[in-house]
Parts: C-alpha cells; sequence; structure tokens
C-alpha cells in the first residue's frame, strides 16, 4: 500500500498541504518515496503543561508543530527520523489519558490521543513504520534514548538534595541525563552528550559522577523502565530558559 501512494498525485499533493502550512519557516518534506501516513492532534506533555500539537506520520519521519490555525497554520516545526524512534505505551493518570512515549536519542517525551482507539491506532502505524524502514535498511532497532523530563509542576523541591525548595529566585533545572528537576548547586556541571549536543550540557552531580566512572548506562537502563509506568515530560535539549514557546519545545 505504502509503495503504491508513494508516486501517487494524491500523496503529493497531502504532503504539499502540509509544507504550506508550516510555511517559509519549515523543511521542504517532499522527496521521492515519501508517503503521508495520518495526521492528528495529540497532547504533547511539555515542560510547563500539556499542550495540543499537530502531528504527522510520514512512512519515514514524524512531524509536529504549534496549532496557529487548525488546518491552515502551523510554526515551530520539529522532525523525528522514525528509525531512532522507539515508542512505550504508558499508563492512565488522572486526566492523563491514552498516552505513550516516544523515545529517541536527542528528545523524548509522552503523549496522549483523545480516544483509546486514537492511541492503539497511533502506535500500531509508528510501530509498523519503524519495522519497515529498520527491515529495509538492515539497522537494528536504538538502544539509546534521551531521558524524558519530569515535568516542572512535579517537583516543589530539588529531586537531587531533597532541600532546595523551588521559587522564582532559586529556578528549577533540569538534568539532561536523568530528566530529573534539580537545584542550581545541584546541576553546576557540564558533560557532552553527543547525541543531544555539540557542546556539553547541564547534568546532576549525580549523573556526572556515574558518567565519569563509566557506570551510567545500568542506572539508565533501569530508570527507563521505570518511566514506562508514568507519564513525564518533553525532553528540552538547548537551555533551561527555553520552554514549549519557542524553537526547541
Amino acid at each position: 500500500m505504502v509503495d503504491r501512494l508513494a508516486n501517487s498525485e494524491a500523496n503529493t499533493r497531502r504532503i504539499s498541504i502540509v509544507e504550506n502550512c508550516f510555511g517559509a519557516a519549515g523543511q521542504p518534506l517532499t522527496i521521492p518515496g515519501r508517503v503521508l501516513i495520518g495526521e492528528g492532534v495529540l497532547t504533547k506533555l511539555c515542560r510547563k503543561k500539556p499542550k495540543a500539537r499537530q502531528f504527522f506520520l510520514f512512512n519515514d519521519i514524524l512531524v509536529y508543530g504549534n496549532i496557529v490555525i487548525q488546518k491552515k497554520k502551523y510554526n515551530k516545526q520539529h522532525i523525528i527520523p522514525l528509525e531512532n524512534v522507539t515508542i512505550d505505551s504508558i499508563q492512565d493518570e488522572g486526566d492523563l489519558r491514552n498516552g505513550w512515549l516516544i523515545k529517541t536519542p536527542t528528545k523524548s517525551f509522552a503523549v496522549y490521543a483523545a480516544t483509546a482507539t486514537e492511541k492503539s491506532e497511533w502506535m500500531n502505524h509508528i510501530n509498523k513504520c519503524v519495522s519497515d524502514l529498520l527491515s529495509k535498511s538492515g539497522k537494528t532497532p536504538s538502544n539509546e534514548h534521551a531521558a524524558v523530563w519530569v515535568p516542572d509542576s512535579e517537583a516543589t523541591v530539588c529531586m537531587r538534595c531533597q532541600k532546595a525548595k523551588f521559587t522564582p529566585v532559586n529556578r528549577r533545572h533540569h538534568c539532561r541525563k536523568c530528566g530529573f528537576v534539580v537545584c542550581g548547586p545541584c546541576s553546576e556541571k557540564r558533560f557532552l552528550l553527543p547525541s543531544q549536543s555539540s557542546k556539553p550540557v547541564r547534568i546532576c552531580d549525580f549523573c556526572y559522577d556515574l558518567l565519569s566512572t563509566g557506570e551510567m548506562t545500568a542506572c539508565q537502563s533501569a530508570r527507563s523502565d521505570s518511566y514506562s509506568q508514568s507519564p513525564k515530560s518533553s525532553l528540552n535539549d538547548v537551555s533551561d530558559d527555553d520552554d514549549d514557546e519557542d524553537s526547541s519545545d
């Protein structure tokens, strides 16, 4: 089915419409063999609060952006290569239902669909696209993924020292390795995480010690499993001041 649609006029027209909705600020999306599988609005758990985002699933990439005018204009375009994606279902919690994690080496975050059926359809289609890509390329699924950020609202005190209370003056920071919300003194160090940035990024003292001694892999693996059981926030890999309102989401 996907191969038949690849060179069809209808597919080309649908992709062109998506490109036009993002305007000149968006990246070109039309390439030979690319097929638009589906689209829809999902709730993305951002650093500050959940927000609606428009998602487009292609056979090789996942694209999303901020909704300016529904079905007419979007901005802040993000493109995620599907061959690096793994997804995990997460349990319902309060008002956050029908969710799953989208995990990649550079960015990981939780999204929520309106219904359980919609969630199932999204997850099945994403898994099918990833499986087909890996089958064609002969590559193995990615085992490395960025931490999912703990939302600001879930931490009133530093998650490392358990002492520092957050205030307008004592700001929250996020460790780029574990995703914990930490205070400034507990996250003064920087470490190079090549999959996330070409420059050293902020990490907490705990992760710095583990990374420096080469003991991080086992710890991170155990933490990843725990995140599959509860909803968390998105990764922001630029700076602590960046949030879902800017290009880093």
